[in-house]
């Protein structure tokens, strides 16, 4: 026994003198060690830490590290094995023992006068850790935690900022076309008046107009949409207020607006346009926080008719329950039309609403998996931020924690569980919160990025991961082509951030509805080239309480040609585009790409629709029709025939939905969509 006693006694001697001297020190890796006391006979070199001298008895205790690739390190006393906390000092050396520098060191930074030191570390490099008795001889434990150096990227778009002093109404969230041009303006809200920025030619220079109005009870202190919902041409704004929302309609070519207040109570939050029944006309939705969401069916005359889910009669499904914040319409599960997700506050999961053609939407959130608990937020962004062709979100916070989802539509042909890839993301280790969140290509690199709170852009990186590159003073605002340069601006308030151009192409495209809404709401618009497949779905309303430009942009990076533009458009129609300029805004025009030349379509009737055998297409004075051309839903012609006696033939065609194209004597033409059953 008195063997093994002696043993036990000269194995602890030589581990304690192990690490009692630079030559001796015990090698170490990630993690924990115990430090019985300290009592070395060494003394460190020189001092590296706080408080220049060593300790009355001057020992210490030496560990070595070297690390296998280059770490940020963290050495700390400051943690729970230490309870109360420790009074340490640690010195850190590189060089060979005997010749040692000092590198890094600490004293007091923990609580209690505990140690924490931070420093990068280089792989194969050997460092020299020493713990001296200054305060102490008691022993501790200390933990060594690697983390991956973060090498902040290289600011992918810079900034310069421009104070507009004219722009000064009360409320100023709203950046869009409004006279048609194709180019972004800014709309301003005060009380009997909407003021215009219109954008001139000249690069950062306005027009301002001033128009007035009546009947207008409800000004939007919480969100802003625009879309021209009586088909003149010209955007009318909707604005959402706690207690209801009013109208602002164009007329006279949109040199005035008259006001329309509804008059239906609504705790409204996030409002959009949108043609929630596909008939070609835009309709109004409106969140609603305390009950279920509400919208206005637009008759095509202008004329709106109330509806509440689940509440009144007859109407869609376009909610369950309160706490609705945010509304995004977008084609989820591409068959070209919105769907619907609505960002959920106080407590309640978010949903997804899938639009399943008519008045019928149904709520398929489980199926999902986007219904998670617990999350709070008021806006989510939505994008293919992975470039797979689908769209994908990001459940943004506005408090606690983000998440990351992607939808697997473009691998499973089916809209069913999506995958949550937070973890390793950025969207873990992204701490900040905000009530509005936003999602463009910011830089014009091909992948959608993010604006949301910290005064920060998330780039996209690729591969589903992101980057938060600071800015200051950044905050998510309208966004706009405000200078015609092809980059996204921000106006926020009476500033605007106007990015500056760094090399990367791009194409804006500007969409006309003939048969669809004039905005092109709800068309997806998709480009090809080397880089593979982007798309957009064109919305009105983004965030929770801006509005931002309904033209598509896209960056394409350093790539120097599209080979094509499609868009799909709500109506059916498929306009295709080859091989188009870059760096340049294109106008496309309803079914303008499949014949050079159009008639009115109102001139033509078609029926029955759905038809089984035939068709009858009949035309108005002025117009003989002679031969049509039939496409599926991809833009490829299926069926090329004369018209004998008004009829067209379409038994040789399977059932579903086409695009009719009508071609009269002289070569003109004229588009409508038919179903075959």
């Amino acid at each position: 026994m008195k063997k093994i006693t002696l043993l036990l006694t000269l194995l602890t001697a030589v581990f304690t003198q192990a690490q009692d001297t630079c030559g001796t020190a015990v090698a170490i890796t990630a993690g924990t060690q115990v430090v019985t006391a300290v009592n070395g006979t060494e003394l460190p070199p020189t001092i590296c830490a706080a408080n220049g001298a060593l300790g009355t008895n001057g020992a210490a205790e030496w560990y070595s590290y070297t690390p296998t690739q280059n770490y940020t390190v963290i050495l700390s006393t400051d943690i729970t094995a230490n309870t109360p906390r420790v009074d340490t000092r640690v010195h850190i050396y590189t060089g060979t023992c005997g010749a040692l520098t000092c590198y890094a060191g600490d004293d007091d930074s923990g609580a209690n006068y505990s140690t924490v030191a931070t420093f990068n570390v280089t792989a194969g490099t050997t460092y020299y850790i020493a713990w001296d008795n200054k305060w102490t001889s008691a022993g501790f434990t200390f933990q060594l935690t690697e983390n991956p150096i973060v090498v902040p990227p290289v600011t992918p778009v810079n900034y310069t900022t421009q104070t507009v002093s004219t722009i000064n109404n009360t409320y100023n969230i709203c950046v869009v076309d409004m006279n048609n041009d194709g180019l972004d303006d800014v709309v301003g809200i005060s009380t009997g008046t909407m003021k215009v920025h219109y954008q001139t030619s000249t690069a950062g220079t306005f027009n301002v107009v001033n128009y007035p109005f009546t009947d207008v009870s409800f000004y939007p202190n919480w969100s802003m949409a625009a879309g021209d919902y009586n088909k003149d041409g010209y955007n009318d704004i909707v604005l959402g207020n706690g207690s209801g929302l009013s109208i602002l309609t164009s007329a006279n070519n949109g040199s005035s607006y008259t006001g329309y207040t509804p008059g239906q109570y609504i705790f409204c939050q996030r409002t959009n346009f949108a043609d929630l029944n596909k008939d070609g006309n835009l309709d109004i939705f409106s969140c609603h926080d305390i009950n279920e969401n509400v919208y206005y069916l637009n008759d095509g005359n202008g004329n709106l008719t109330y509806y509440q889910s689940n509440i009144t009669p007859g109407a869609m499904n376009l909610s369950s329950g309160g706490g609705n914040y945010a509304t995004l319409f977008t084609d989820f599960d591409n068959d070209g039309d919105s769907d619907v997700f609505i960002s959920k506050c106080s407590g309640p999961p978010c949903q997804l609403i899938r639009y399943d053609g008519g008045t019928t939407y149904t709520n398929i959130s489980a199926a999902a998996g986007v219904n998670v608990t617990p999350i709070q937020t008021w806006s989510s962004g939505i994008a293919d931020f992975d470039n797979d062709g689908d769209m994908d979100v990001i459940i943004t916070a506005s408090a606690g924690l983000h998440k990351f989802f992607r939808n697997n539509f473009e691998t499973t042909g089916s809209l069913t569980a999506f995958t949550n890839i937070t973890t390793g993301s950025g969207w873990d280790t992204n701490t900040s919160t905000n009530i509005d969140n936003i999602a463009y290509d910011f830089d014009n690199d091909g992948k959608v990025d993010v604006l949301g709170g910290g005064n920060k852009i998330m780039f996209n990186q690729g591969n589903n991961t992101f980057s938060a590159v600071p800015y200051t003073g950044i905050a998510v605002g309208a966004v706009g082509d405000l200078n015609n340069d092809g980059f996204l601006d921000i106006q926020n308030g009476s500033t605007i951030r106007y990015a500056v151009p760094n090399g990367n192409n791009w194409i804006k495209i500007r969409l006309n509805g003939v048969q669809s809404n004039s905005n092109g709401i709800g068309a997806r618009v998709e480009i090809y080239g080397a880089f593979g497949k982007q798309i957009r779905d064109i919305r009105s309303g983004e965030g929770f309480k801006y509005m931002s430009s309904l033209n598509a942009h896209f960056g394409i990076g350093t790539n120097t040609a599209i080979t094509q533009v499609i868009i799909r458009w709500p109506s059916g129609t498929v306009d295709t585009i080859n091989n188009p300029g870059i760096n340049q805004r294109i106008d496309i025009t309803e079914g303008s790409t499949l014949a050079n030349t159009t008639f009115d379509v109102s001139a033509m009737s078609v029926f029955p629709i759905p038809a089984k055998n035939s068709i009858t297409i009949k035309t108005k004075e002025g117009y003989t029709a002679v031969s049509a051309e039939v496409y599926d839903l991809n833009g490829r012609m299926v069926l090329s025939s004369k018209i004998e006696n008004d009829t067209l033939n379409i038994q040789s065609l399977n059932e579903g939905t086409y695009l009719l194209k009508v071609l009269d004597a002289n070569g003109n033409a004229a588009s409508q969509k038919i179903v075959k059953n």
